[in-house]
């Protein structure tokens, strides 16, 4: 069974900056992708950025150049720096592993982290 444990959410002001980290409780060369989405009230989960092992890391048109995703293999934690922050990035913002297991994917979620951009 794998952990996430979501940090680093809160409350910033338009053009501002946060860090979301999030520490994995298993060594990250038995992952396969890593990714943060994001959810508002009443709408579907969406993918913010992903890497995968070895493979390219993508974002979301809406976060691109903003956002910047990045793991830590000694730390086992992948990391979601935000800047320029906007209204519209408000959200809750969920961590995601999977992990390839007997040929197949296990998904794992952490429990959330607010972040809340006001003026």
């Amino acid at each position: 069974q794998v952990q996430l444990t979501e940090s680093g959410g809160g409350l910033v002001q338009p053009g501002g900056s946060l860090r979301l980290s999030c520490a994995i409780s298993i060594s990250m060369h038995s992952l396969n992708d890593m990714a943060w989405y994001r959810q508002v009230p009443g709408k579907g989960r969406e993918l913010v950025a992903s890497l995968t092992d070895g493979g390219p890391t993508t974002y979301s048109d809406s976060v691109k150049g903003r956002f910047t995703i990045s793991r830590d293999n000694a730390k086992n934690t992948v990391s979601l720096q935000m800047n320029s922050l906007k209204p519209e990035d408000t959200a809750v913002y969920y961590c995601y592993v999977d992990q390839i297991y007997i040929g197949k994917k296990i998904d794992y979620w952490g429990q959330g982290t607010q972040v809340t951009v006001f003026s």
